[in-house]
């Protein structure tokens, strides 16, 4: 996890997990996945199938890493690096120019990218069968515990009670901070609807790290004081656009990785992360490896949701950013629908990828169908393979958003709608946290004496 900031912050040109790989060859091996099976281990023996997959695959993943961090694309005659031309994408005014920038890394990602990447894809599918699945979706379901096609039941329901909202919903917000509506939009102008450059009087750059600060202080928590905490919002050129929190060393050794881009987008991310940074850094030590690594995602991300969340908080934004939340509802809405319906299409197409009988040829046309279908835009069927994260990490965020809703409703009626202002909101986030991650976010569910069921129709939107 080291390697992976040191590299994906910019720090480190070269991606070295092979070497680390080399130096632990027991700990990810066949005889070990083997051993795990008899021990009634779930967690262990999904750490152990990862990593054995990880292993097999570390070569093309250096490579990978590498090729992305050198890349460059050239449109209209300004080259850029590959990782920071999504950050010029999204403050470019211009949606020709936005489309662009797409095409010109999509073309290069195609040519050195994809390869590699339908590589990774076929041995990491073979590997399931050869350990005795019949596919990476039948390995996923059996070790995360999570019913991956009663979700999917959930989230086709979720689209269709969200369709008679979607447009409505969306349209007069792409009319205000793009120009135009549906019928124009394409998937390259994702990227600066959700910067919203006209928002950034409301949500000033300079303020962010100290409305983390002064929210963290409200719970109790002292951010400075955190000698475990290392905030790293340092722009460099071949850092990722992607915000990450890296848990090196849990509770030891946390990073909140960030790139600064500007605006509401930026600081939203950055408290999301900081969910993540703030959950991980109060676990106990001595709790068990499981507890402090493993476990159900769903449970991390409901923590950097909420967070995250409070962006769209009329009384956050007020107190921490002295911004007037009315005018932002409508745009916050539409931003977490437009998220709910992609990554809904998004676990369907993950499902047909995975399956046992997939035909990859037909996985391009399966993923602009299913995505264009959700939100009603051009989407590039070249982004099949490279818009998917590994082990249906797709279903953790899908699960956290509704486990979220449950959380702070809970934070609500226990604490007041004030609930970031209160360090006795803070303690019981703090008992929760000390405990590390779950096996299931269902068992935060039934922490909080809500029914331990996730139900993603507590998502849909009331109609106005």
């Amino acid at each position: 996890m080291r390697e992976y900031y040191l590299h994906y912050s910019g720090q480190k040109d070269d991606f070295e997990i092979e070497a680390i790989y080399d130096r632990y060859p027991e700990l990810y091996s066949r005889e070990a996945v083997d051993e795990l099976r008899g021990s009634g281990n779930r967690e262990l023996l999904m750490f152990a199938v990862q990593g054995l997959i990880g292993q097999e695959t570390k070569a093309e993943a250096a490579e990978l890493a590498r090729r992305e961090a050198a890349l460059e694309i050239e449109v209209d005659g300004e080259k850029m690096p590959l990782r920071q031309s999504a950050v010029v994408q999204a403050n470019e005014p211009d949606a020709d120019r936005r489309a662009a920038i797409q095409d010109a890394r999509i073309d290069v990602a195609v040519r050195e990218l994809v390869p590699l990447q339908i590589q990774n894809h076929e041995r990491a599918a073979a590997l399931a069968k050869e350990l005795g699945w019949s596919s990476m979706l039948e390995l996923c379901e059996q070790l995360s515990g999570i019913d991956l096609g009663a979700l999917e039941q959930q989230t086709e329901g979720f689209l269709r009670s969200t369709d008679p909202l979607y447009e409505p919903m969306m349209e007069p917000e792409l009319q205000r901070h793009l120009g135009f509506g549906l019928e124009r939009m394409r998937s390259s102008d994702i990227p600066a609807f959700m910067r919203a450059p006209s928002l950034d009087s409301a949500f000033p750059q300079e303020k962010a790290i100290p409305a983390l600060r002064k929210t963290l202080a409200g719970l109790g928590i002292q951010l400075d004081g955190q000698a475990n905490v290392i905030v790293d919002n340092e722009v460099r050129p071949t850092k990722t656009p992607r915000a990450f929190c890296a848990p090196v060393r849990v509770p030891d050794e946390i990073y909140l990785m960030i790139s600064p881009q500007g605006g509401r987008d930026d600081i939203e991310t950055l408290f999301h992360e900081a969910g993540h940074t703030e959950h991980f850094a109060h676990v106990r030590p001595g709790v068990s490896f499981e507890r402090r690594f493993l476990g159900d995602n769903s449970f991390t991300e409901a923590f950097a949701f909420l967070f995250g969340y409070l962006t769209d908080n009329p009384l956050w934004l007020e107190e921490m950013l002295g911004t007037d939340a009315e005018p932002l509802a409508g745009f916050a809405e539409a931003v977490t629908l437009l998220f709910l319906r992609r990554y809904s299409a998004k676990l369907g197409y993950e499902r047909r990828l995975h399956a046992a009988d997939v035909d990859l040829a037909a996985m391009p046309d399966e993923y602009e169908r299913r995505l264009a279908g959700a939100l009603r835009i051009t989407v590039p069927r070249e982004r099949w393979i490279e818009d998917v994260d590994p082990f249906f990490y797709v279903a953790s965020y899908l699960r956290a958003w509704a486990t979220e809703r449950s959380l702070r409703a809970h934070l609500v009626e226990q604490f007041g709608p004030r609930w970031f202002a209160e360090p006795a909101a803070g303690d019981l986030l703090k008992e929760i946290w000390s405990k590390g991650q779950r096996a299931l976010a269902e068992e935060l569910l039934e922490e909080l004496g809500a029914p331990p069921v996730i139900d993603l129709s507590v998502l849909v939107p009331a109609a106005s």
